[in-house]
């Protein structure tokens, strides 16, 4: 297969088009950069009344941009052309709260009782960070961003439960100001920084370490900043062990059709 070139996928149909033909597998941080990126949690129809009530609970890292109708995989109100079952780079499968797939379309777990939740990303709100000047360290690099559990507790709703989630970007302090009021503009993609400094103050003890995503340096003279991540409920799934839970793998997300400047408030 030819080999993918990352800076083609500028739309966010390139980029669901690259998904549905198996070119790109891997992480979507820097791609289609005008367009909102989210997090996928798909589960039964019996559980998401609980997990809907869960990310109204706990709305920094679960900010719901949509939710579907009982066993469609179109998303209408936010890519009406795209198909959930394949417009993703990677899926990952969970049974009892166990992690027992990991694949790139999920047509073959389909099920008619399926509610998908699109939550929003902090993905998207790096765009405004890169166009006011604030380096981003892992699109630089090409990886993932790096993401931790910490020790703050999620509030719970019916059996979904667990800690909260955080993405992290090392920044320079003079940039530390001017990125909490760009990211604070953006609440339904996370919004302003949840910690600033000090990781082991939120039960981060190894920062070089992250619990999902890649390790990025921090140079001398850079804090650590954290934001609240839509990994959150695969947090919560691991916690709760639901019969049957869908979710994208980290940092594989899905590209909507919604501009980030619309999102801003």
């Amino acid at each position: 297969m030819t080999t993918l070139n990352r800076n083609l996928l500028q739309s966010s149909r390139d980029v669901r088009a690259a998904c549905r033909t198996g070119q790109l597998t891997g992480q979507t941080s820097g791609l289609a950069g005008r367009f909102a990126q989210a997090n996928l949690v798909v589960l039964p129809q019996a559980d998401a009344f609980d997990f809907l009530l869960f990310c109204k609970r706990n709305p920094q890292p679960c900010p719901v941009l949509e939710v579907t109708a009982p066993g469609s995989p179109t998303p209408t109100k936010t890519a009406p052309d795209a198909d959930l079952r394949t417009d993703l780079p990677s899926y990952r499968v969970w049974k009892n709260g166990k992690l027992v797939a990991e694949p790139t379309d999920i047509t073959s777990y389909w099920r008619d009782d399926l509610v998908s939740f699109l939550i929003g990303c902090s993905f998207s709100f790096e765009a405004g960070l890169l166009a006011a000047g604030i380096p981003v360290r892992h699109i630089e690099l090409g990886r993932n961003v790096p993401m931790f559990r910490t020790s703050i507790p999620c509030e719970p709703a019916g059996k979904f439960h667990g800690p909260l989630v955080v993405s992290m970007r090392p920044l320079k302090p003079a940039d530390v100001i001017r990125a909490v009021q760009i990211t604070s503009q953006f609440p339904d993609v996370h919004g302003a920084p949840v910690h600033l400094g000090f990781p082991e103050q939120i039960g981060i003890n190894d920062i070089s370490r992250p619990d999902f995503g890649d390790a990025v340096p921090i140079e001398p003279g850079e804090l650590p900043v954290f934001w609240a991540c839509g990994v959150t409920p695969q947090a919560a799934v691991m916690a709760a062990k639901p019969e049957f839970v869908i979710t994208h793998s980290p940092g594989c997300m899905f590209v909507t059709d919604i501009e980030n400047e619309s999102l801003r408030r």
